[in-house]
């Protein structure tokens, strides 16, 4: 599997044929570039032009999937679980749905515009995620303390930050202790997992 970042809250991960994106932007989005790449599978976990551009997800014949909200999806190799959350991004409070996803042999926790760590009972109970995506940069998202908060909780093997800026991500790696330097992608087996515990990746736009 291969994650890339494509500013605010997208997340691209390819294996194979496959391409999945998370948090597209959509081109009236006023704060990031709209995606601009075609997905298989779009996961819109918050309804707001930041992050529910899967208009933007579709190139040609290659047009996606589009999961937004709760519930249980099986598409192509992909199996995910949608779990209501909240968020005040955007100013205002709104269901934010976090994402369970299995793909390429690793579970992925995308945990979108996420703004409150009271987490619905099913996702704090679920296994450690190998990789766990989580704002990080505040503005009715998770803080940076909070971020480093419900990784811990969570016991992911490797975190991804998203919807940060310079000063919450200098923030975030403080409050874990990393000093890490941003890489253009991230490549992973799942033999590569093996010993990890909340090793922070920071993924460059």
């Amino acid at each position: 599997m291969i994650l890339t970042f494509h500013e605010g809250a997208c997340i691209r991960a390819q294996a194979g044929d496959t391409t999945l994106v998370f948090g597209p932007v959509s081109k009236d989005s006023k704060n990031f570039k709209p995606t601009n790449f075609g997905a298989d599978v779009a996961f819109v976990s918050f309804n707001h032009p930041d992050m529910n551009g899967s208009d933007e997800a579709g190139r040609g014949d290659k047009q996606p999937f589009v999961i937004s909200g709760p519930g249980e999806y099986e598409v192509k190799e992909v199996t995910a679980s949608g779990f209501p959350g909240g968020s005040k991004w955007g100013g205002e409070p709104r269901t934010n749905t976090i994402y369970s996803v299995h793909f390429d042999g690793m579970s992925i926790l995308y945990m979108g515009a996420l703004g409150d760590l009271d987490l619905p009972k099913e996702v704090s109970e679920m296994d450690a995620p190998d990789v766990l995506i989580v704002p990080v940069g505040g503005g009715g998202a998770l803080s940076a303390s909070e971020a480093q908060k419900l990784a811990v909780k969570l016991e992911a093997k490797i975190i991804i930050p998203i919807l940060y800026d310079d000063k919450s991500l200098k923030q975030f790696l403080k409050e874990t202790g990393e000093d890490v330097k941003p890489v253009d992608k991230l490549t992973i087996k799942p033999r590569d997992l093996a010993g990890k515990e909340n090793e922070v990746v920071v993924l460059s736009v």
